[in-house]
């Protein structure tokens, strides 16, 4: 299996932009810029099986192409929104980063709290599902909207060669997605909120351009099933109490999210 670093290069896009909520500058975040690992909870043979298992893209040309592409289109009316700015916050995958999607879900602030072992084990979360995607991808190869019409704005900087990678399944949906089912794992009287974020994170792609529907909906599917799967295994088991307590430390400091507010406003907007 490829290194980590490899595999987020290949199939993360990062933003131009910071977090829409940052830290206080006189409360600096106490977790590291990034934490990658080269393991994960899975064994190479159970991933290459659950992409095995994705079920082939949308081929060019058909009626669920034409919808993708015609959904797609629509989403031009969000530029500039509100939550066309949520989405282009939800381009930060990387952990621990991306777990702050999940602050107001959760009713933390997990930028300013200790929390390494729920940092090390969305990390290995995000290895499993993004070493998933990498092997799907290279089954389809779809191209983005973004590939297939160059007017088409992305919310966030891209190099060609991030503009010409695969959409199919899509890497943020399956990202998104993972973190949201291991964190309803680890916080099951939040399991509700986190995976409508994990949700929201994966249209996020498609407003942004970067995915089409279909893209997606295979993507949360797989994030889904190399969940499941990493619920079965010990090492995820002997890590959530010291997760629990993590997070149960993290809310009695009382600190919440600032951002919270136009969260909740940038995911009423309705989608065109």
């Amino acid at each position: 299996m490829r290194p980590v670093a490899a595999l987020i290069a290949a199939t993360v896009i990062l933003p131009s932009l910071p977090l829409a909520a940052c830290a206080p500058a006189e409360q600096p975040s106490p977790h590291p810029i990034f934490s990658a690992t080269d393991e994960g909870y899975l064994s190479p043979g159970l991933v290459a099986r659950l992409a095995e298992a994705v079920t082939p893209a949308p081929a060019e040309g058909s009626p669920q192409d034409a919808a993708d592409r015609a959904a797609s289109a629509r989403f031009t009316a969000l530029e500039d929104s509100d939550r066309w700015l949520m989405a282009t916050a939800h381009a930060e995958l990387r952990p621990p980063l991306a777990l702050q999607h999940f602050d107001c879900a959760l009713g933390v602030r997990l930028g300013s709290a200790e929390t390494p072992t729920l940092d090390r084990m969305m990390a290995k979360v995000f290895h499993d599902a993004q070493a998933a995607v990498v092997l799907a991808q290279a089954r389809s190869e779809r191209a983005r909207p973004v590939a297939e019409d160059s007017a088409r704005r992305a919310c966030q900087t891209l190099t060609p060669a991030m503009r010409r990678s695969a959409s199919f399944p899509s890497a943020g949906a399956a990202a998104g997605t993972a973190y949201a089912e291991g964190l309803a794992l680890i916080a099951p009287d939040r399991a509700g909120a986190v995976r409508r974020i994990g949700h929201k994170i994966a249209l996020s792609r498609q407003i942004c351009a970067m995915d089409y529907p279909s893209d997606g909906l295979a993507g949360e599917a797989l994030g889904r099933a190399v969940v499941a799967e990493i619920a079965a295994t010990p090492d995820f088991h002997v890590e959530i109490a010291a997760a629990r307590d993590e997070l149960a430390a993290a809310r009695a400091t009382g600190r919440t999210n600032p951002g919270c507010a136009a969260e909740r406003a940038a995911l009423a907007v309705p989608l065109p």
